[in-house]
């Protein structure tokens, strides 16, 4: 063999293990590639610092005490919080006694209101613009509760935003298609009515201090001028039987990370507390023990997903069949999971620690299940409720982030007894799918949102 030929030998046989090593680090460039199944809980209405302002090493209630005092409609700050049954202090506090119990009030929390509370970032209008007066500033205190335990076991994000300002539905909607929905043409009875300076215009009769009362407004409106629907509506076509009395949403056309996964051939689902009672008609909506919430199922909403589907039945299932998929090991990559009305932690009609009991019941099962080796649990609340928080979301479009919120990553790889600093939004949700499953984003929203890659322990470890 010629030296020049053992030089050409040795050169093909040094681009072929670089060659290998590249194709290797490709292949791990995936920081989730040890996960196997995502499962996403999505509770409801609570902020950060109301379920753990008091968690240790989090941002809570100690920066909280030094945050701006909450201001009346004249910009000056109230001499101490209205509408309680005590006088209560300018600042956060305790929520004891019957304070503590099953919530009598459902805190406004709405897409034009969220913005005003937030003022800027001051986080200084929770009281003024509510129609519970000081208790949005109630926290809770979770020690003896299964999220805190949770927290502690695993890692607990506590710069976690809900995606868009407001309630339910259009955080829904960002969970699923990092998107509002359309409502082009509304009539102008659903069009909010704003004043000079982009805030809901309020009447004349309006109390001129939140000590005198809740604000009047003209019009909240449930659709932007600009034709956006921001507020509840029930879906362009029943579930079964009668329809639910309410305003009805045109029927969506946007792509959701369900069409997504269906491309890619990736099976996923959404579960949902109640589903099998509803479109059977065994119970109604809104009503009875369950009160099953139409407008917390978002994909129903979107035409592809509508009734006589294919996409209908082989993805929209029971709560039922997800604790048979976990306990038999079936589930699918991805799962969405959505408790009933009475365990979902909703103000007014549902109870914080009965809810609090079922997600921990729920996590159990999951826990218990032999997909467990490879699983990430993402725990979160889809909006704030109303309730008032210290520190003040990123801004990033016209549509959020809105409040912070409770949110748990819970896994085999996630970090233990780890607080996340990172800043999430519910958009990340949908990024971390897409970067494990190669998935191209759906908006500009979840394109540029963090992933949960900081919560898992480093690969090898």
């Amino acid at each position: 063999m010629t030296k020049a030929f053992s030089r050409l030998l040795l050169i093909i046989c040094l681009l072929g293990a670089s060659a290998t090593a590249q194709a290797g680090d490709a292949a791990s460039d995936n920081p989730f590639e040890r996960i196997g199944h995502i499962v996403v809980i999505v509770v409801e209405n609570r902020s950060f610092d109301h379920v753990f302002g008091l968690f240790p090493g989090a941002e809570g209630l100690e920066g909280a005490r030094r945050a701006n005092p909450q201001i009346d409609r004249d910009g000056r700050p109230l001499p101490y919080l209205p509408g309680l049954d005590t006088q209560q202090a300018n600042a956060p506090f305790l929520l004891e006694g019957p304070l503590a119990g099953p919530e009598k009030i459902d805190p406004i929390h709405q897409f034009y209101v969220e913005q005003e509370q937030i003022n800027g970032g001051r986080m200084d209008r929770f009281v003024e613009a509510s129609n519970a007066g000081g208790l949005v500033m109630g926290y809770r205190d979770a020690r003896g509760s299964r999220q805190w335990r949770l927290a502690q076991d695993f890692t607990l994000a506590d710069h976690f935003f809900h995606p868009a300002f407001g309630g339910s539905l259009l955080n829904h909607f960002f969970l699923v298609c990092a998107c509002a929905p359309l409502y082009p043409n509304a009539p102008d009875k659903l069009v909010a009515q704003l004043d000079g300076e982009g805030r809901l215009a309020r009447k004349q009769t309006s109390p001129k201090s939140a000590l005198d009362g809740v604000p009047h407004w003209r019009n909240v409106g449930k659709v932007t001028p600009d034709g956006f629907a921001v507020g509840t509506f029930l879906p362009f076509a029943p579930l079964a039987g009668d329809q639910a009395e309410g305003e009805v949403l045109p029927a969506q056309t946007a792509l959701t990370i369900g069409d997504r996964l269906s491309e890619k051939g990736i099976s996923w689902a959404w579960y949902a507390g109640g589903w099998a009672d509803v479109v059977s008609g065994r119970s109604k909506p809104y009503s009875g023990s369950d009160n099953f919430q139409i407008h917390h199922q978002p994909f129903i909403y979107f035409q592809n997903f509508g009734p006589g589907t294919r996409a209908r039945a082989e993805h929209l299932k029971d709560e039922a069949d997800f604790l048979e998929d976990a306990r038999k090991g079936t589930l699918p990559p991805v799962s969405f999971y959505k408790p009933v009305g009475r365990y979902n932690e909703h103000p007014a009609y549902a109870a914080f620690d009965a809810g609090d009991a079922h997600l921990g019941e729920i996590v159990d099962q999951l826990r218990a299940s032999p997909n467990w080796s490879d699983m990430l649990i993402v725990v979160v609340a889809d909006e704030n409720g109303g309730f008032w928080d210290h520190v003040a979301p990123p801004r990033i479009d016209r549509f959020g982030p809105g409040t912070r919120v409770p949110g748990l990553l819970i896994s085999p790889f996630a970090r233990k007894g780890f607080v996340d600093k990172t800043v999430y939004d519910g958009t990340s949700i949908l990024r971390t799918i897409e970067v494990r499953f190669g998935l191209a984003p759906l908006t500009a929203r979840d394109a540029a949102a963090a992933d949960f890659r900081n919560a898992l322990e480093p690969l090898g470890q």
